[in-house]
């Protein structure tokens, strides 16, 4: 081990442990370290493909990806050696080192941590020995009490890296100073010796009422309070779980905006790549889970689903289904992303239990394309290059325009056979068909749509930051906020 480690934990999900992370990676890459980014286990649906040993693909978690861009560093499994994707409450798909391990989603949680703590140290390890700064997220709170002889993500991660670790809350949520006394008291003390710095995020109103907070908290734990951010909800960089509230974004707002609603059902995922469309002006994202969230929309978007079956029973029960085809029927346009893609077709085989071990990917799909999708064992995972054919109607616009994007799915998806057969929407540079278009209903299985610059600019004749100005807004951030000379002493 020769690389440093700065390791951000929270006092509770949703701190903003995955934006701290990735503001620090490159406000450390900009001062010439050779940075990389790590979380030990992630769990989310929002994944990206990225290279792995032995020249295979693999899939991180989105957060990691994003981190290791901001680092300047190219995106590897290394990055996040453990992913586990729910497919309902009680199970999760088990990712090892870009690799779906079905031998071990069965385990005990326990029982699995103790087999899955030697990927992620291995990890650690090589990444410190290649690296000036590993820049290290948690997960959760590392005082979850009952968990902690099994969590692996927090502080033995810390322990094993010798990570200087700063303790983030949110103070917009209330009982910011409980929330890090608490969590800080709750620590045994050789774990509570990393804790080097306390941040209070997402701080409204004037810092100077905080007083004597902080000073009080330093006397009772001995550990300073090294930032307090403000309220920043326009950083650019997509939230770890991809949720978005329904405010208006993006500056000026147009007469009427464009109202595109996004299906939310419980399983659904990928949902960092609508990002840029929250920071387009006169675009209005909303979340549909009933019928009247689809009222006045332009767009309706099936996204991607990490178990495509129930999330359609789910969508049949909200009788979402109906409202979607009186849409699609009026002309109005209809997208769906991969699992959404599926979705749309007329049926869904699952002869392996793939999608749905209890059967639920067996029958028929919405019937707006006529596709059928079965689902294979192998799952798909690769970067593309992706070329839209001749489109017509409220896709016109894309005719002929080409993007960078990424596939990850079980599904096999073709043309139903006694059907006549819709037009290709989209190929890869192999010639692949990767989408369908049938009246204004338009299938895709490559993910990143509204990530391309080309893609935005068809569609809306405008542009988004790009992803690298995003990153230096984020360390600018820091510059403004956090005392001079601060993070340098805890990467020393």
């Amino acid at each position: 081990m020769t690389g440093k480690a700065i390791m951000v934990l929270g006092t509770t999900s949703g701190a903003g442990k995955s934006w701290l992370a990735t503001a620090l990676c490159r406000w450390s890459a900009r001062r010439g370290l050779r940075v990389a980014p790590f979380k030990a286990q992630n769990m989310s649906n929002n994944a990206r493909v990225v290279p792995a040993p032995d020249g295979r693909m693999g899939e991180i978690g989105s957060a990691q990806y994003f981190q290791a861009l901001a680092a300047r560093t190219a995106p590897e499994v290394r990055h996040n050696p453990v992913l586990l994707k729910p497919e309902a409450d009680t199970r999760s798909q088990v990712v090892v080192m870009g690799e779906v391990r079905r031998d071990l989603a069965e385990v005990p949680w326990r029982q699995r941590s103790e087999a899955l703590w030697p990927y992620a140290r291995q990890a650690l390890a090589a990444l410190q020995a290649e690296h000036d700064l590993v820049v290290i997220e948690g997960a959760g709170s590392p005082a979850e009490i009952n968990l902690h002889s099994s969590d692996y993500v927090n502080m033995r991660t810390a322990r094993a890296a010798q990570a200087a670790c700063l303790l983030v809350t949110d103070i917009d949520r209330g009982g910011a100073f409980a929330h890090l006394y608490g969590t800080h008291q709750l620590l045994p003390p050789d774990e509570r010796a990393l804790i080097r710095g306390f941040v209070l995020n997402r701080f409204r109103g004037d810092a100077g009422l905080l007083a004597p907070g902080p000073e009080m908290l330093e006397q009772l734990t001995g550990v300073p309070t090294l930032a307090v951010l403000p309220m920043w909800r326009e950083h650019g960089l997509p939230e770890e779980d991809g949720v978005f509230d329904d405010r208006a974004s993006g500056g000026a707002a147009a007469a009427r905006p464009l109202r595109v609603a996004v299906v939310a059902y419980p399983r659904l995922s990928n949902l960092d790549e609508f990002q840029p469309l929250r920071n387009l002006a006169g675009v209005r994202l909303v979340w549909a889970g009933h019928p009247h969230d689809l009222d006045g929309a332009d767009w309706i978007i099936l996204p991607g689903s990490k178990h495509t079956g129930a999330d359609l029973a789910w969508l049949r029960a909200q009788r979402l289904d109906a409202a979607i085809a009186r849409h699609a029927a009026a002309g109005g346009a209809v997208l769906g992303i991969c699992g959404g893609l599926q979705m749309l077709g007329e049926a869904l085989v699952d002869l392996h239990g793939i999608d749905s071990p209890g059967g639920e990917s067996n029958g028929p799909g919405l019937g707006l394309l006529p596709l059928v999708t079965l689902f294979e064992p192998d799952k798909l995972l690769a970067p593309t290059q992706a070329t839209f054919a001749a489109l017509s109607g409220p896709w016109a616009a894309l005719s002929g325009v080409r993007f960078d994007g990424y596939e990850i799915h079980h599904g096999r998806t073709a043309p139903h056979a006694d059907l006549p057969a819709p037009a290709v929407a989209l190929r890869n540079a192999a010639g692949e068909v990767l989408g369908w278009q049938h009246g204004p209903v338009l299938g895709l299985y490559a993910h990143g749509l509204f990530e391309s610059p080309a893609v935005l600019r068809a569609l809306f004749g405008a542009q988004v930051r790009t992803l690298d100005a995003v990153f230096d807004g984020l360390a600018d951030f820091l510059d403004r906020h956090v005392a001079p000379g601060t993070l340098d002493v805890l990467i020393r």
